[in-house]
């Protein structure tokens, strides 16, 4: 799990009061209603940058439905692709990080760009893999990121988070001890499901 990322004050978890719990609740009860959540439910766009959309801030809809990932993870695959996306960019804007939200196609391997300034400042590539249980990240998208990596100057570290897991042994491959988990960390299903519940308690 992300090592740095810790838990935000307390009451947040009751952002929004009773609307967004409702809204959450609504949409999670029925899978076809899951399509609805669009980038401003889940998160509050601020503008448009050179590199994708500048998050403002995660929305109350956010927390309700981490939340309720926390109780159950059958819900995380009624989520699409992008609802991942957003959900990992309002992680990392609860986690107290500058989020860009990149477009979806043309992302170059990144889903999310979230920095932190001052003093330690990072930039962090995240990358979203919104999996079925019996799909994993497999190697080569590892070996994507740390291509990424290996370009971008600017760059701290990368992060892949799915909701599923990782191929076996992949944390011993050659040369994945180097790079784990102060250059690239890796968060599966598991870790996820914590780290939302964490953020959102």
């Amino acid at each position: 799990m992300i090592g740095g990322f810790g838990r935000m004050g307390a009451g947040l978890g009751r952002l929004g009061a009773s609307s967004p719990r409702k809204r959450a609740a609504e949409l999670l009860s029925n899978a076809t209603n899951i399509a609805s959540i669009t980038v401003g439910g889940l998160i509050v766009p601020e503008r448009q940058t050179s590199e994708g959309l500048l998050i403002k801030s995660y929305a109350g809809v956010w927390v309700e439905i981490a939340q309720r990932l926390g109780e159950d993870w059958n819900l995380a695959f009624q989520l699409n692709d992008r609802q991942w996306e957003e959900m990992l960019a309002g992680a990392m804007s609860a986690d107290g990080y500058e989020v860009i939200l990149t477009p979806r196609s043309g992302d170059h391997g990144r889903d999310v760009i979230a920095v932190k300034h001052g003093v330690g400042c990072i930039r962090i590539l995240g990358s979203m893999k919104a999996y079925a249980p019996n799909r994993l990240v497999d190697r080569a998208h590892v070996h994507e990121m740390l291509g990424v990596l290996a370009t971008e100057a600017n760059v701290s570290k990368g992060i892949i988070a799915t909701t599923s897991d990782f191929a076996p042994r992949i944390e011993e491959a050659p040369g994945m001890k180097d790079v784990l988990p102060y250059r690239l960390e890796l968060i599966n299903g598991i870790h996820l499901r914590r780290w939302l519940t964490d953020l959102s308690t």
